[in-house]
Protein backbone atom coordinates (compact mmCIF):
# COMPACT_ATOMS: atom_id res chain seq x y z
CA UNK A 1 0.00 0.00 0.00
CA UNK A 2 1.06 3.77 -0.65
CA UNK A 3 0.61 4.75 3.46
CA UNK A 4 0.79 8.63 4.14
CA UNK A 5 2.32 9.52 7.58
CA UNK A 6 2.68 13.10 9.80
CA UNK A 7 4.85 12.72 12.70
CA UNK A 8 7.02 10.68 10.76
CA UNK A 9 10.34 11.83 12.52
CA UNK A 10 8.49 11.58 15.83
CA UNK A 11 9.30 8.48 18.28
CA UNK A 12 6.32 6.71 17.36
CA UNK A 13 6.30 6.98 13.48
CA UNK A 14 10.31 6.55 13.17
CA UNK A 15 9.14 3.08 14.68
CA UNK A 16 5.87 2.76 12.37
CA UNK A 17 8.11 3.71 9.62
CA UNK A 18 10.32 0.96 9.62
CA UNK A 19 7.55 -1.47 10.74
CA UNK A 20 5.32 -0.35 7.99
CA UNK A 21 8.65 -0.79 5.39
CA UNK A 22 9.06 -4.51 6.93
CA UNK A 23 5.76 -5.10 5.10
CA UNK A 24 6.76 -3.54 1.71
CA UNK A 25 4.46 -0.73 2.23
CA UNK A 26 5.05 2.41 0.56
CA UNK A 27 5.72 5.21 2.75
CA UNK A 28 5.11 9.00 2.28
CA UNK A 29 6.65 11.01 5.40
CA UNK A 30 4.72 14.78 5.36
CA UNK A 31 7.77 16.95 6.99
CA UNK A 32 8.78 20.07 7.46
CA UNK A 33 12.79 19.69 6.34
CA UNK A 34 13.19 16.83 3.89
CA UNK A 35 17.36 17.04 4.39
CA UNK A 36 16.56 16.45 7.83
CA UNK A 37 13.62 13.66 7.65
CA UNK A 38 15.81 11.60 5.25
CA UNK A 39 18.68 11.54 7.81
CA UNK A 40 16.33 10.22 10.72
CA UNK A 41 14.55 7.86 8.31
CA UNK A 42 17.04 7.06 5.24
CA UNK A 43 16.32 6.03 1.77
CA UNK A 44 13.23 3.71 2.14
CA UNK A 45 10.96 6.75 2.91
CA UNK A 46 9.59 9.00 0.15
CA UNK A 47 8.64 12.67 1.63
CA UNK A 48 6.48 15.57 1.00
CA UNK A 49 7.40 19.10 2.66
CA UNK A 50 4.89 20.70 4.91
CA UNK A 51 5.61 23.95 2.56
CA UNK A 52 4.57 22.19 -0.89
CA UNK A 53 1.15 23.59 -0.45
CA UNK A 54 -2.47 22.22 -1.04
CA UNK A 55 -2.66 21.13 -4.47
CA UNK A 56 0.14 18.55 -3.53
CA UNK A 57 -1.04 17.28 -0.57
CA UNK A 58 -4.37 16.76 -2.16
CA UNK A 59 -2.11 14.81 -4.70
CA UNK A 60 -0.67 12.57 -1.88
CA UNK A 61 -4.09 12.19 -0.40
CA UNK A 62 -5.52 11.16 -3.72
CA UNK A 63 -2.56 8.55 -4.31
CA UNK A 64 -2.86 7.04 -0.43
CA UNK A 65 -4.21 4.16 0.34
CA UNK A 66 -3.97 4.65 4.09
CA UNK A 67 -2.82 7.64 6.16
CA UNK A 68 -1.65 7.69 9.83
CA UNK A 69 -1.83 10.98 11.53
CA UNK A 70 0.74 10.97 14.56
CA UNK A 71 1.45 14.84 14.39
CA UNK A 72 1.19 16.92 17.10
CA UNK A 73 4.05 19.26 18.96
CA UNK A 74 5.02 17.42 22.46
CA UNK A 75 2.52 18.58 25.61
CA UNK A 76 5.79 19.13 27.82
CA UNK A 77 9.13 21.24 27.63
CA UNK A 78 8.13 24.17 29.23
CA UNK A 79 5.39 26.04 30.75
CA UNK A 80 2.41 26.49 28.86
CA UNK A 81 2.20 29.94 27.89
CA UNK A 82 -0.48 31.15 24.91
CA UNK A 83 2.05 30.51 21.93
CA UNK A 84 2.70 27.32 23.51
CA UNK A 85 -0.84 26.33 23.62
CA UNK A 86 -1.31 28.06 20.24
CA UNK A 87 1.22 25.47 18.75
CA UNK A 88 -0.58 22.37 20.56
CA UNK A 89 -3.65 23.17 19.29
CA UNK A 90 -2.90 24.27 15.77
CA UNK A 91 -0.20 21.04 15.49
CA UNK A 92 -3.09 18.61 15.99
CA UNK A 93 -5.97 20.59 15.06
CA UNK A 94 -5.32 22.30 12.15
CA UNK A 95 -3.42 19.37 10.82
CA UNK A 96 -5.43 17.07 10.75
CA UNK A 97 -8.34 19.24 9.57
CA UNK A 98 -5.87 19.90 6.59
CA UNK A 99 -5.38 15.91 5.99
CA UNK A 100 -8.90 15.34 6.03
CA UNK A 101 -9.87 18.77 3.86
CA UNK A 102 -7.28 17.22 0.95
CA UNK A 103 -9.33 14.08 1.38
CA UNK A 104 -11.58 14.02 -2.09
CA UNK A 105 -15.39 12.07 -2.05
CA UNK A 106 -14.20 10.32 -5.42
CA UNK A 107 -10.57 8.51 -4.55
CA UNK A 108 -10.15 8.85 -0.76
CA UNK A 109 -8.02 6.63 1.44
CA UNK A 110 -9.44 3.42 2.80
CA UNK A 111 -8.50 4.40 6.32
CA UNK A 112 -7.27 7.32 8.31
CA UNK A 113 -5.40 6.04 11.76
CA UNK A 114 -5.31 9.21 13.28
CA UNK A 115 -3.74 9.52 17.24
CA UNK A 116 -5.76 10.51 20.16
CA UNK A 117 -4.82 10.07 23.85
CA UNK A 118 -5.90 8.49 26.69
CA UNK A 119 -5.57 12.55 28.60
CA UNK A 120 -9.14 12.44 26.90
CA UNK A 121 -10.60 10.80 29.94
CA UNK A 122 -9.19 13.32 32.42
CA UNK A 123 -7.83 12.63 35.58
CA UNK A 124 -8.96 8.89 35.97
CA UNK A 125 -7.94 8.52 39.45
CA UNK A 126 -8.85 4.57 40.21
CA UNK A 127 -11.21 3.94 37.62
CA UNK A 128 -10.67 1.45 35.45
CA UNK A 129 -11.30 2.92 31.85
CA UNK A 130 -11.94 1.36 29.06
CA UNK A 131 -13.11 3.00 25.26
CA UNK A 132 -16.93 3.50 26.07
CA UNK A 133 -15.61 6.22 28.99
CA UNK A 134 -16.75 10.01 28.88
CA UNK A 135 -14.31 12.27 27.95
CA UNK A 136 -13.08 14.81 30.77
CA UNK A 137 -13.63 18.62 30.81
CA UNK A 138 -10.00 20.06 30.88
CA UNK A 139 -7.95 21.41 28.31
CA UNK A 140 -6.16 17.95 27.80
CA UNK A 141 -9.22 15.88 27.61
CA UNK A 142 -11.05 19.01 25.46
CA UNK A 143 -8.20 19.05 23.43
CA UNK A 144 -7.90 14.93 22.42
CA UNK A 145 -12.08 15.27 21.81
CA UNK A 146 -11.51 18.40 19.68
CA UNK A 147 -8.98 16.23 17.86
CA UNK A 148 -10.79 13.30 17.48
CA UNK A 149 -13.93 15.23 16.06
CA UNK A 150 -11.82 16.52 13.08
CA UNK A 151 -10.46 13.26 12.44
CA UNK A 152 -14.18 11.80 12.49
CA UNK A 153 -15.13 14.15 9.65
CA UNK A 154 -13.18 11.79 7.19
CA UNK A 155 -15.88 9.56 7.64
CA UNK A 156 -18.08 11.90 4.97
CA UNK A 157 -15.64 11.43 2.21
CA UNK A 158 -16.40 7.33 2.92
CA UNK A 159 -13.46 6.76 5.16
CA UNK A 160 -12.75 4.21 7.43
CA UNK A 161 -11.28 5.92 10.60
CA UNK A 162 -9.56 4.51 13.83
CA UNK A 163 -8.43 6.56 16.87
CA UNK A 164 -5.68 5.53 18.57
CA UNK A 165 -5.16 6.64 22.66
CA UNK A 166 -2.39 6.32 23.42
CA UNK A 167 -0.87 6.13 26.90
CA UNK A 168 3.19 6.36 27.67
CA UNK A 169 5.25 5.11 25.19
CA UNK A 170 7.69 2.95 26.13
CA UNK A 171 10.78 2.05 24.18
CA UNK A 172 14.58 2.44 22.97
CA UNK A 173 15.34 6.26 21.65
CA UNK A 174 12.82 8.72 22.72
CA UNK A 175 9.66 8.91 24.79
CA UNK A 176 8.78 9.00 28.24
CA UNK A 177 11.35 6.52 29.41
CA UNK A 178 14.59 8.60 28.15
CA UNK A 179 13.79 11.44 29.65
CA UNK A 180 13.43 9.56 33.22
CA UNK A 181 16.52 7.63 32.65
CA UNK A 182 19.37 10.08 33.88
CA UNK A 183 18.15 10.17 37.61
CA UNK A 184 17.40 7.04 37.74
CA UNK A 185 21.18 6.16 36.67
CA UNK A 186 22.27 9.03 39.19
CA UNK A 187 20.54 6.94 41.24
CA UNK A 188 18.08 10.38 42.64
CA UNK A 189 15.09 8.58 40.59
CA UNK A 190 11.48 7.81 42.13
CA UNK A 191 8.02 8.91 41.36
CA UNK A 192 6.14 12.27 40.63
CA UNK A 193 4.17 13.64 42.39
CA UNK A 194 2.28 11.19 45.02
CA UNK A 195 3.34 8.37 42.85
CA UNK A 196 -0.71 6.99 43.61
CA UNK A 197 -1.20 7.56 40.02
CA UNK A 198 -1.86 5.38 37.27
CA UNK A 199 0.39 5.00 33.83
CA UNK A 200 -0.91 3.68 30.99
CA UNK A 201 1.79 2.64 29.69
CA UNK A 202 2.56 0.57 26.15
CA UNK A 203 5.65 -0.67 24.39
CA UNK A 204 6.28 0.82 21.33
CA UNK A 205 6.48 -2.39 19.44
CA UNK A 206 2.96 -3.49 20.68
CA UNK A 207 1.57 0.27 19.77
CA UNK A 208 3.16 0.36 16.32
CA UNK A 209 1.46 -3.66 15.78
CA UNK A 210 -2.01 -2.24 16.80
CA UNK A 211 -1.91 0.73 14.63
CA UNK A 212 -0.33 -2.03 11.52
CA UNK A 213 -3.45 -4.21 12.33
CA UNK A 214 -6.07 -0.51 12.07
CA UNK A 215 -4.53 -0.01 8.33
CA UNK A 216 -4.82 -3.96 7.35
CA UNK A 217 -7.96 -5.01 9.42
CA UNK A 218 -11.11 -3.81 7.58
CA UNK A 219 -13.67 -4.03 10.82
CA UNK A 220 -11.12 -1.65 13.36
CA UNK A 221 -13.41 1.66 13.14
CA UNK A 222 -13.52 3.82 15.98
CA UNK A 223 -11.22 4.50 19.67
CA UNK A 224 -9.02 2.12 20.49
CA UNK A 225 -7.12 2.64 23.69
CA UNK A 226 -3.15 2.21 22.93
CA UNK A 227 -2.23 0.99 25.93
CA UNK A 228 -1.05 -2.59 27.82
CA UNK A 229 -3.23 -4.81 29.90
CA UNK A 230 -1.92 -4.08 32.85
CA UNK A 231 -1.41 -0.42 33.79
CA UNK A 232 0.71 0.28 36.78
CA UNK A 233 0.56 3.42 39.32
CA UNK A 234 3.40 5.56 38.70
CA UNK A 235 5.45 3.98 42.15
CA UNK A 236 5.10 1.04 40.53
CA UNK A 237 7.25 1.79 37.40
CA UNK A 238 9.45 4.25 39.26
CA UNK A 239 10.44 0.87 41.35
CA UNK A 240 10.25 -1.31 38.07
CA UNK A 241 13.07 0.73 36.55
CA UNK A 242 15.04 1.00 39.60
CA UNK A 243 15.14 -2.97 39.69
CA UNK A 244 16.34 -3.10 35.64
CA UNK A 245 18.91 -0.56 36.46
CA UNK A 246 20.10 -1.71 40.20
CA UNK A 247 19.35 1.61 40.93
CA UNK A 248 17.37 3.17 43.81
CA UNK A 249 13.94 4.36 43.17
CA UNK A 250 12.62 6.00 46.18
CA UNK A 251 13.27 9.92 45.56
CA UNK A 252 10.11 11.15 45.11
CA UNK A 253 9.31 14.45 42.71
CA UNK A 254 6.76 16.57 45.23
CA UNK A 255 3.37 17.25 43.10
CA UNK A 256 4.36 21.46 43.76
CA UNK A 257 8.29 21.15 42.48
CA UNK A 258 6.06 19.88 39.36
CA UNK A 259 3.58 22.78 39.57
CA UNK A 260 6.38 25.13 40.03
CA UNK A 261 8.36 23.81 36.95
CA UNK A 262 5.56 22.94 34.90
CA UNK A 263 2.71 24.99 35.66
CA UNK A 264 -0.57 23.87 34.22
CA UNK A 265 1.54 21.67 32.22
CA UNK A 266 2.05 19.65 35.04
CA UNK A 267 -1.32 17.61 34.64
CA UNK A 268 0.40 15.91 32.27
CA UNK A 269 1.93 14.56 34.72
CA UNK A 270 0.07 14.59 37.98
CA UNK A 271 -3.01 12.90 36.34
CA UNK A 272 -3.11 9.45 35.52
CA UNK A 273 -5.69 7.18 33.49
CA UNK A 274 -6.07 3.15 34.72
CA UNK A 275 -7.04 2.53 30.61
CA UNK A 276 -7.05 -0.70 29.67
CA UNK A 277 -7.66 -1.76 25.93
CA UNK A 278 -11.01 -3.52 25.44
CA UNK A 279 -11.73 -2.83 22.11
CA UNK A 280 -7.76 -3.78 20.48
CA UNK A 281 -8.44 -7.06 22.78
CA UNK A 282 -11.92 -7.52 21.40
CA UNK A 283 -10.59 -7.51 17.92
CA UNK A 284 -8.10 -10.08 18.61
CA UNK A 285 -5.33 -7.96 19.30
CA UNK A 286 -2.09 -9.97 21.19
CA UNK A 287 0.26 -7.65 22.97
CA UNK A 288 3.84 -8.71 23.16
CA UNK A 289 4.59 -7.02 26.19
CA UNK A 290 1.75 -7.71 28.86
CA UNK A 291 3.69 -6.45 31.92
CA UNK A 292 5.66 -3.53 32.68
CA UNK A 293 8.72 -5.55 33.65
CA UNK A 294 8.63 -7.54 30.50
CA UNK A 295 8.96 -4.29 28.69
CA UNK A 296 11.36 -2.42 30.67
CA UNK A 297 13.78 -5.71 30.43
CA UNK A 298 13.44 -5.49 26.85
CA UNK A 299 14.41 -2.34 26.67
CA UNK A 300 17.17 -1.36 29.17
CA UNK A 301 18.60 -5.02 29.24
CA UNK A 302 21.72 -5.02 26.54
CA UNK A 303 22.81 -9.16 28.10
CA UNK A 304 23.99 -9.93 24.26
CA UNK A 305 26.34 -7.13 23.96
CA UNK A 306 29.89 -7.91 25.79
CA UNK A 307 32.52 -5.14 26.09
CA UNK A 308 35.95 -6.95 27.46
CA UNK A 309 39.52 -6.10 27.33
CA UNK A 310 41.38 -7.77 24.18
CA UNK A 311 43.17 -10.88 24.57
CA UNK A 312 44.88 -12.63 21.56
CA UNK A 313 45.22 -12.29 18.28
CA UNK A 314 43.94 -8.88 16.77
CA UNK A 315 43.11 -8.11 12.51
CA UNK A 316 46.12 -7.74 10.31
CA UNK A 317 46.04 -4.13 9.27
CA UNK A 318 48.36 -1.16 9.00
CA UNK A 319 45.77 0.54 10.87
CA UNK A 320 45.35 -1.45 14.11
CA UNK A 321 49.41 -1.81 13.97
CA UNK A 322 49.39 1.91 14.09
CA UNK A 323 46.30 2.49 16.93
CA UNK A 324 46.16 -0.65 18.79
CA UNK A 325 43.47 -1.22 20.55
CA UNK A 326 42.17 -1.91 24.00
CA UNK A 327 38.88 -3.01 23.71
CA UNK A 328 36.33 -5.00 22.22
CA UNK A 329 32.94 -5.34 21.60
CA UNK A 330 31.02 -7.91 20.31
CA UNK A 331 27.68 -9.10 19.65
CA UNK A 332 25.42 -11.15 16.90
CA UNK A 333 21.54 -10.53 15.82
CA UNK A 334 19.61 -12.89 13.67
CA UNK A 335 17.65 -11.41 11.25
CA UNK A 336 14.48 -13.00 10.30
CA UNK A 337 15.36 -11.83 6.46
CA UNK A 338 17.18 -13.70 3.66
CA UNK A 339 20.59 -12.05 3.15
CA UNK A 340 19.45 -10.49 -0.37
CA UNK A 341 17.34 -8.54 1.88
CA UNK A 342 19.12 -7.46 4.77
CA UNK A 343 22.92 -6.23 3.17
CA UNK A 344 21.74 -3.89 0.74
CA UNK A 345 20.10 -2.12 3.35
CA UNK A 346 23.42 -1.71 5.64
CA UNK A 347 24.83 -1.34 2.57
CA UNK A 348 23.39 2.12 1.68
CA UNK A 349 25.67 4.86 4.77
CA UNK A 350 22.26 6.70 4.00
CA UNK A 351 20.77 4.55 6.49
CA UNK A 352 23.32 5.01 9.17
CA UNK A 353 20.73 7.65 10.81
CA UNK A 354 17.84 5.10 11.20
CA UNK A 355 20.39 2.75 13.36
CA UNK A 356 21.88 5.57 15.55
CA UNK A 357 19.86 7.09 18.72
CA UNK A 358 17.77 10.01 17.69
CA UNK A 359 19.63 11.91 20.55
CA UNK A 360 23.04 11.59 19.17
CA UNK A 361 21.63 13.87 16.18
CA UNK A 362 23.60 11.74 13.75
CA UNK A 363 24.24 13.80 10.37
CA UNK A 364 26.06 12.88 6.91
CA UNK A 365 28.31 15.44 5.96
CA UNK A 366 29.70 13.63 2.91
CA UNK A 367 28.86 10.92 0.79
CA UNK A 368 31.26 8.57 -1.53
CA UNK A 369 30.01 7.81 -4.85
CA UNK A 370 29.98 4.59 -4.42
CA UNK A 371 31.03 1.91 -1.48
CA UNK A 372 34.31 0.39 -2.13
CA UNK A 373 37.57 -0.26 -0.25
CA UNK A 374 38.64 3.32 0.59
CA UNK A 375 35.65 5.26 0.12
CA UNK A 376 35.50 7.88 2.78
CA UNK A 377 32.10 8.91 5.02
CA UNK A 378 31.99 12.22 7.04
CA UNK A 379 29.91 12.84 9.59
CA UNK A 380 28.63 14.71 12.64
CA UNK A 381 26.83 13.59 16.23
CA UNK A 382 26.53 14.56 19.57
CA UNK A 383 27.79 12.63 22.55
CA UNK A 384 25.25 14.39 25.53
CA UNK A 385 25.94 18.30 24.67
CA UNK A 386 29.30 17.40 23.01
CA UNK A 387 29.63 18.31 19.19
CA UNK A 388 31.72 15.14 17.53
CA UNK A 389 32.85 15.31 13.51
CA UNK A 390 33.88 11.67 12.90
CA UNK A 391 35.32 10.69 9.34
CA UNK A 392 34.91 6.94 8.24
CA UNK A 393 36.95 4.88 5.94
CA UNK A 394 35.75 1.86 4.70
CA UNK A 395 38.63 -0.88 5.06
CA UNK A 396 37.14 -3.80 3.44
CA UNK A 397 33.99 -3.89 1.16
CA UNK A 398 32.31 -7.33 0.78
CA UNK A 399 29.40 -7.46 -1.21
CA UNK A 400 26.64 -10.41 1.42
CA UNK A 401 29.77 -11.09 3.47
CA UNK A 402 31.36 -8.14 5.13
CA UNK A 403 32.56 -4.49 5.24
CA UNK A 404 34.83 -3.02 7.56
CA UNK A 405 35.48 0.78 8.39
CA UNK A 406 37.95 2.17 10.60
CA UNK A 407 37.69 6.12 11.87
CA UNK A 408 40.37 8.54 10.76
CA UNK A 409 39.01 11.30 12.69
CA UNK A 410 36.91 11.12 15.81
CA UNK A 411 36.71 11.01 19.67
CA UNK A 412 38.51 7.20 20.08
CA UNK A 413 42.37 6.95 19.51
CA UNK A 414 41.42 3.71 17.59
CA UNK A 415 38.08 2.61 16.29
CA UNK A 416 38.12 -0.83 13.85
CA UNK A 417 34.33 -2.07 13.11
CA UNK A 418 33.57 -5.43 11.55
CA UNK A 419 30.35 -6.29 9.97
CA UNK A 420 29.87 -9.73 9.11
CA UNK A 421 27.09 -11.55 7.54
CA UNK A 422 25.97 -14.68 7.09
CA UNK A 423 22.96 -16.48 4.88
CA UNK A 424 21.41 -19.01 7.34
CA UNK A 425 18.33 -20.49 5.27
CA UNK A 426 15.97 -17.42 5.10
CA UNK A 427 17.44 -16.01 8.06
CA UNK A 428 20.70 -13.64 8.73
CA UNK A 429 23.27 -13.59 10.69
CA UNK A 430 24.91 -10.27 11.65
CA UNK A 431 27.54 -10.31 13.89
CA UNK A 432 29.96 -6.71 14.93
CA UNK A 433 33.08 -6.73 16.22
CA UNK A 434 34.41 -3.37 17.37
CA UNK A 435 37.88 -3.48 18.23
CA UNK A 436 38.36 0.51 20.08
CA UNK A 437 40.73 2.50 22.30
CA UNK A 438 39.55 5.26 24.18
CA UNK A 439 41.93 8.69 23.83
CA UNK A 440 44.22 9.43 26.69
CA UNK A 441 45.31 6.43 27.83
CA UNK A 442 44.71 5.19 31.03
CA UNK A 443 42.58 7.71 31.96
CA UNK A 444 40.57 6.50 29.03
CA UNK A 445 40.61 3.18 30.45
CA UNK A 446 38.68 4.59 33.26
CA UNK A 447 36.13 6.22 31.78
CA UNK A 448 35.43 3.67 29.22
CA UNK A 449 34.50 1.57 32.51
CA UNK A 450 32.88 4.29 33.80
CA UNK A 451 30.75 5.64 30.35
CA UNK A 452 32.17 4.32 27.08
CA UNK A 453 31.61 0.86 27.15
CA UNK A 454 27.36 0.96 29.10
CA UNK A 455 27.47 3.85 25.87
CA UNK A 456 28.53 1.63 23.18
CA UNK A 457 25.91 -0.84 24.64
CA UNK A 458 23.23 0.99 24.65
CA UNK A 459 24.04 2.05 21.11
CA UNK A 460 24.00 -0.86 19.60
CA UNK A 461 21.23 -2.02 21.92
CA UNK A 462 19.26 0.35 19.77
CA UNK A 463 20.44 -0.89 16.54
CA UNK A 464 19.04 -4.24 17.49
CA UNK A 465 15.85 -3.12 18.26
CA UNK A 466 15.96 -1.04 14.77
CA UNK A 467 16.51 -4.21 13.35
CA UNK A 468 13.87 -6.14 14.85
CA UNK A 469 11.41 -3.43 14.12
CA UNK A 470 12.46 -3.30 10.62
CA UNK A 471 12.90 -7.09 9.62
CA UNK A 472 10.83 -8.54 12.27
CA UNK A 473 11.92 -11.03 15.58
CA UNK A 474 14.69 -13.24 15.22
Amino acid sequence: MNIFITGATGFIGRALTLRLRRDGHEVVAYVRDKKRAASQLGMEVSFLETSSGPEALRSAMDKADAVVNLAGDPLLGGRWNEEKIASIKSSRLDLTRDLVSAMSKENPPKVLVSSSAVGLYGDGGDAILNEEWPSGDDFLATLCRDWESEALNARDKGVRVARIRTGVVLGRGGGALEQMLPAFSFGVGGPIGSGDQYVPWIHIEDLVELITKAIDDETMSGAFNGTAPNPVTFSELATAIGKQLSRPSFLPIPSFAVKMLFGDASVVLLQGQRAIPAHAQAKGFKFQYQTVTEALKDILQNDSIEVKSIEGALPDSDYIKKRKPAFVLETSTVIKRPLDEVFPFFSRPENLGVITPPAMQFRITNLPETMEDGALIDYKLKVGIVPIRWQTRIENWIPGEKFVDSQLKGPYHSWWHEHTFEAKGNETVMTDRVYYAPPAGPIGKMVNALFIADQLKQVFGYRASILRLRFGNG
